[in-house]
């Protein structure tokens, strides 16, 4: 009788050692990929969020800039605001928070602009401090509307031919007339403005950097000009800075200053007639013409900025060169004067800069972040996203 033997091998005590040991490796090697993965999620996240309000503060800078000095496009003082005032200040303006003539601040920038609207006519009566009342002329309004679609609540913009301008809000209307408040410090108006002068509604826009002290973080703001509040835009702005290109060449004229129908200038106000003398300056001038002694012609004031071999580039326009006031427009006298420089803007070149709203994934203050966190692990660190980029306003841009 042959017996048949079952036989069962397993594994050993030292076999099952090293098993078990492979297998903790692996474990171990999984655990060692998947915990920075779980460190580096809240910083994906972080960084989306950070390239949203990066994008949307560069669409809404790129939005206005481009519009900036849009002008008039019906009736006898149609073109562009830079042949009457300048468009582009690198200063607060208007009713509250005023910045003071001659001030240049790189991370400030006030725009201005006539949007797509039939509100464009002249003034039928004055405008001055003890008179707010608007009374216009119907010409070239639409039919059927008063006071030429001027609606309460809208900014209107008033400017004249010796560069003067404001503007204002539209409290409200009554029949053919509306009453104003300007946006200035303290509601008060500097210039009368006599009739015939421009009114058209228009958009004012100041973009800066506000900070928040309760929360400890700065914000891009937005400000009209008016009496209300400013907006805010983004929030953890960690940078923001403007810079200036201008025409190198100083203005000249285009046409004679006695033709009806302008413009008159390659940029700037036309220069008054020889034996007129609106503002301050001498009789037949301006901040951007003066007279020659000799000839008894219009010069250009202002003198070339060439600085290479091409006299025509743009060149870079200095701190100085804008606030300076070699020469001011409408005079020296006048209370809210601008330099005449600010005429040659052509290009404006803007950096932006964004910061983790998480201070856990900021590291140190250095190149990569503009203001410190507590962050140390490389795995948790969320440099500042930065955005350059130039903007060339078209109406900034026509020379006749």
């Amino acid at each position: 009788m042959n017996i048949s033997v079952l036989r069962v091998e397993g594994f050993s005590l030292v076999e099952a050692a090293v098993a078990t040991a492979l297998m903790l490796i692996v474990i171990a090697g999984v655990f060692t990929l998947v915990d920075p993965a779980r460190a580096r999620s809240p910083v994906q996240l972080e960084a989306a969020d950070m390239q949203q309000r990066l994008r949307v503060a560069a669409d809404v800078l790129v939005e206005d800039l481009t519009m900036a000095g849009a002008g008039p496009y019906a009736g006898a003082n149609a073109g562009p605001l830079t042949f009457w005032f300048a468009p582009v200040l690198p200063y607060r303006q208007g009713a509250s928070g005023a910045d003071p003539p001659g001030t240049y601040r790189s991370n400030t920038i006030t725009l201005f602009y006539v949007p797509t609207t039939s509100a464009q006519t002249t003034l039928s009566a004055p405008l001055s401090a003890g008179q707010l009342t608007l009374q216009v002329n119907p010409d070239g309004c639409p039919v059927g509307q008063s006071l030429c679609g001027f609606a309460p609540g809208m900014t209107l913009l008033v400017f004249d031919s010796s560069g003067n301008f404001d503007t204002f809000m539209l409290a409200g209307t009554t029949g053919t007339s509306g009453q104003l408040t300007v946006n200035r410090p303290g509601g008060v108006l500097h210039t009368r403005y006599a009739a015939g002068s421009s009114v058209v509604q228009a958009i004012q826009r100041t973009y800066s950097v506000k900070t928040s002290s309760a929360q400890n973080f700065d914000q891009l703001v937005s400000y009209d000009g008016s009496t209300n509040t400013d907006v805010p835009i983004v929030d953890h702005l960690a940078g923001l800075e403007f810079e200036y290109y201008g025409d190198p060449r100083p203005p000249s004229l285009t046409r004679p200053v006695s033709d009806p129908a302008g413009p008159w200038t390659t940029y700037g106000p036309r220069p008054p007639a020889i034996d007129s003398k609106p503002t301050a300056y001498p009789y037949g001038e301006n901040c951007v013409f003066a007279i020659d002694a000799a000839t008894r012609l219009h010069v250009p004031r202002l003198v070339n900025l060439g600085r290479g071999p091409d006299p025509q580039s743009l060149v870079k326009l200095t701190a100085a060169e804008l606030s300076d006031g070699d020469a001011w427009c409408p005079d020296v006298a006048a209370a809210d004067r601008f330099d005449a420089d600010l005429f040659r803007i052509r290009k404006i070149a803007v950096t932006l800069r964004i910061e983790s709203a998480v201070d856990a994934l900021r590291g140190p203050v250095g190149v990569l972040f503009r203001r410190g966190g507590t962050a140390r692990d490389s795995n948790r660190l969320l440099p500042d996203h930065e955005v350059h980029f130039q903007i060339a306003p078209p109406n900034l841009n026509l020379r006749p």
